[in-house]
């Protein structure tokens, strides 16, 4: 993989797992993901070990977004601590991403503290994830509809 995203796109990935906006097609290799809020919809295709997607991330900056890795922990490609990502329930990323001005880190933290998370914990989780992430054989690219 040529960019990793920034290791926060972790916990909104945990977010749409835990609020069930991730739906796997059963006829198509296709997904389709919604966005925090709501306001969004975004598709994830992939053809053997090469995804596509129309969220931001993935479709600007070159590195796999959250309905990318979203997808990713479905499939049982990264691995999923259920428990915490049960705590990012109901996250509003759109709305704190543009709070904090897109600083991912300040974001996470909010949640963290506002839920009384075990912070470090939640990080050592995403560590282990960002860990496996870097070790996949997997490339991603621009999907078709431009976000």
């Amino acid at each position: 993989m040529e960019k990793l995203p920034p290791i926060e796109k972790i916990y909104e990935a945990y977010s749409a797992l835990a609020d069930g906006r991730v739906t796997i097609s059963e006829d198509a290799e296709e997904a389709h993901i919604a966005s925090s809020d709501g306001a969004k919809h975004y598709t994830v295709r992939w053809e053997g070990s090469h995804y596509t997607s129309n969220d931001s991330a993935t479709y600007w900056a070159g590195y796999p977004g959250y309905p990318v890795l979203a997808v990713w922990m479905k499939q049982g490609i990264l691995p999923v601590n259920e428990a915490i990502a049960m705590q990012f329930r109901d996250v509003n990323w759109n709305a704190l991403n543009k709070e904090y001005k897109r600083n991912y880190a300040k974001a996470a933290e909010a949640v963290m503290n506002e839920r009384q998370m075990d912070a470090a914990a939640v990080r050592a989780d995403a560590e282990q994830v960002y860990a496996k992430l870097k070790t996949l054989n997997l490339t991603v690219g621009r999907g078709k509809g431009r976000p």
